[in-house]
């Protein structure tokens, strides 16, 4: 048996959100069933209750999961079972992580298992704005220690007015689409598209999310109070030995904060920043060395550190590269430098390096998508790879992570909104591949910069030039004190207190995504920081367009050219042939590519290919077929099938006509297999059409005639 709590949440238009808890897992540490409509939730999470030694980071796993059951499906592949996760799967991970993870203690290290699925689905609610909300619903009603509660929201604006967690369809319509993870009090993540909305619209957006998720707290809070679950179990991850951090911070400090100030690039920095800490650990006898906790050391040198390198911000202004707070590092970027794409760019911001690719397909180049609430194509792809050798790193590559995922997804929104959608326009199926071959503070806005120059080096017609920066903060809440920082190095965005990436043309924003680590942030910071990314972003925006200001007037001559011809859509079957026999021989014979689909009762046909005089030859076969043969024209025709009375010759994709054993020569035949053979090819000329479409050739009347023979007698 089972006792089953449910509590309702009502959404600003009355919709209902239901959480329930007691009914299902109950051998997790807190799990809840969270359900909206039809769409169901079922969220658990599990703590291990001992703790591997050493661990100073909060080792959390997010996992989200949709069924295919949950929508009625069976999936694809040879397998027929759910597999490793979708982008879109991973996507929704990342979200709920970013806004779970700051809340956990500090000194909480035990392994943490969040898992979310999706065992009920509904075409009207879109599940990944209820995902946020049913992780953190079951961490409330376990004894798991969280400072939360938290929940996600999805505001939209749709027609001038912000819809909480609107549908796909409505969606669809949105100029402004966001995602938002708070507490009660704060905002903690941030991650969105936008048609080209000035910084106060997002500033709206985001607060009246906000009200929405205090709402959505609050009901968390009297869930786990119904339940007695307000009372976390006891936990001691942490030994701590205070003198020695004593002596590390009154030995290192200054020494520190010196090397901080002297402005040096990234790997000198590192290296004096050990050699600062090898020092002190040099002053111990090889005996007392033995004894010393290196792990302990090791951790409070770290803590010094970002002590040292935040204060000399907030009381100096100076930076670890010794920039401003405001300057945005050395920017040099150029287009084409890749011959074989069909567009590229090369970006490098500092110590942020991005070699950038576009290439452009046809329509059997879209990428199918068939996952559990989705069902489609999409014709622009954006791939970011994130090699380790690009930090330096010494190790094998294996495989795209989750981080790479998210890093291509907000550069892929950053300039979504800015390609062509018309087909007249833009007929092509667009992958950019982003390869970072250095980093040292943001790579993904060095992805949307790259991939702004290769659209227009492509001759994509790009509606405007995109660029995107990083922004930093560094905070002290006792004294108030704070300063925002453009264009964030990898340390800052590590030792700092946020990371807020903007995207955006000069008439507004694109994209976003923010992640807050500091309690207690107003919106007078957040409007301070979106204020200073407008100034960075322009300023990036003036080296852009000095490297390629318009999309170039031609594609590469090397770039297929897509000619697109419409048709009676009840001639598609005749140009495809039965089993696509038709087609495909075009497609060989022409070297083109060449795809139709129905669209508004009219039958496309798109013809790619890197030259013309390929397009023109399939144009021609398309043309006989959808036209038909005509009398008094002349063919290059195949011999398919001879008889005792002549020889059946194709004239056209699927037409032949018989030449008759009169019609081959001027001469009487007396056996058609001594002058014809089967695949021999023949040129002819149609006599007639005759009813019922049967074509009358004749090959003799393209043969000069000979002389009559004299009727005089010798």
């Amino acid at each position: 048996m089972y006792k089953e709590t449910i509590k309702n949440i009502f959404l600003p238009d009355g919709r209902k959100i239901e959480i329930s808890t007691g009914k299902l897992a109950k051998q997790s540490d807190g799990a809840v069933v969270v359900k909206m409509g039809d769409c169901m939730l079922l969220a658990t999470v599990v703590s291990a209750t001992d703790v591997k030694e050493d661990v100073d980071f909060m080792p959390l796993s997010v996992e989200y999961k949709e069924k295919y059951a949950a929508m009625g499906k069976i999936p694809g592949g040879f397998l027929k079972r759910e597999a490793r996760p979708s982008d879109s799967e991973i996507l929704v991970c990342r979200l709920v992580d970013r806004a779970l993870r700051p809340l956990f203690p500090e000194d909480f290290h035990a392994e943490t298992f969040v898992t979310i699925n999706l065992i009920s689905g509904d075409k009207n609610i879109m599940p990944d704005s209820l995902a946020g909300l049913a992780a953190s619903a079951a961490l409330a009603v376990s004894d798991i220690p969280f400072n939360g509660p938290i929940s996600e929201v999805r505001v939209a604006r749709i027609g001038g007015n912000f819809k909480i967690n609107p549908s796909a369809e409505e969606l669809a319509m949105a100029d402004l689409e966001i995602m938002v993870g708070a507490t009660i009090d704060n905002i903690l993540m941030v991650e969105g598209e936008m048609s080209e909305v000035s910084e106060a619209e997002m500033l709206e957006a985001i607060k009246i999310a906000h009200e929405a998720i205090k709402e959505q707290c609050k009901a968390q809070i009297e869930l786990a109070e119904e339940l007695g679950k307000t009372v976390k179990r006891e936990y001691c991850h942490e030994t701590n030995d205070e003198e020695l951090k004593k002596k590390i911070h009154a030995d290192t400090y200054q020494k520190v904060y010196e090397v901080a100030k002297l402005g040096e690039g990234k790997d000198k920095r590192k290296e004096l920043f050990a050699n600062v800490k090898k020092e002190f650990i040099a002053q111990y006898s090889e005996e007392e060395q033995a004894e010393l906790n290196m792990y302990l050391v090791n951790k409070y040198y770290h803590d010094v550190e970002k002590e040292a390198v935040r204060n000399l911000i907030l009381d100096e202004g100076i930076r670890l590269d010794g920039r401003k707070t405001n300057q945005i590092r050395p920017i040099w970027c150029e287009v084409d430098y890749l011959p074989g794409a069909h567009g590229s760019a090369v970006f490098t911001r500092g110590e942020t390096q991005s070699l950038t690719s576009v290439t452009l397909g046809t329509k059997l180049d879209e990428q199918m998508i068939d996952s559990v609430m989705e069902k489609g194509y999409k014709k622009f792809l954006l791939h970011y790879n994130f090699p380790p050798f690009s930090t330096g790193d010494a190790r094998a590559s294996r495989g795209v992570s989750r981080r790479e995922i998210g890093h291509g997804n907000l550069a892929f929104r950053a300039l979504e909104k800015m390609i062509p959608t018309d087909d007249k326009v833009n007929p092509y199926t667009i992958r950019i591949v982003s390869d970072i071959l250095e980093s040292n503070g943001s790579s993904s806005m060095a992805t949307v910069c790259a991939g702004s120059l290769a659209l227009m080096d492509s001759g994509i017609k790009l509606k405007k030039q995109v660029s995107g920066i990083a922004m930093g903060l560094i905070t002290d809440t006792t004294t108030g004190k704070f300063a925002v920082l453009s264009d964030i190095l990898g340390d800052e965005d590590h030792l700092g207190d946020m990371d807020f990436k903007v995207t955006g043309t000069a008439d507004g924003i694109t994209a976003t995504q923010m992640d807050i680590k500091v309690d207690g942030l107003p919106y007078e910071v957040l409007e301070t920081a979106l204020l200073q990314a407008r100034e960075g972003r322009l300023h990036i925006l003036g080296i852009l367009n000095e490297c390629i200001s318009k999309p170039r007037e031609d594609y590469k001559p090397h770039a297929p050219r897509i000619v697109k011809m419409i048709i009676d859509k009840d001639m598609i079957g005749s140009v495809i042939g039965p089993g696509g026999k038709i087609i495909q021989e075009m497609q060989a014979v022409s070297g083109a590519t060449i795809t139709i689909e129905e669209i508004d009762g009219k039958g496309v046909v798109s013809i790619a290919a890197s030259d013309k005089e390929s397009i023109d030859i399939a144009i021609g076969r398309i043309n006989n077929i959808v036209i038909g043969p005509e009398a008094g024209e002349v063919y290059d025709g195949v011999i398919k099938t001879i008889t005792n009375f002549g020889a059946f010759v194709e004239i056209m994709p699927g037409r032949e006509g018989l030449l008759h054993v009169s019609e081959i020569d001027w001469k009487r035949i007396a056996n058609v297999e001594d002058v014809l053979k089967v695949g021999d090819p023949i040129q002819v000329k149609l006599l007639e059409v005759e009813k019922g479409g049967k074509l009358k050739l004749s090959r003799k009347v393209l043969l000069p005639r000979p002389p009559r023979e004299s009727n005089d007698k010798k």
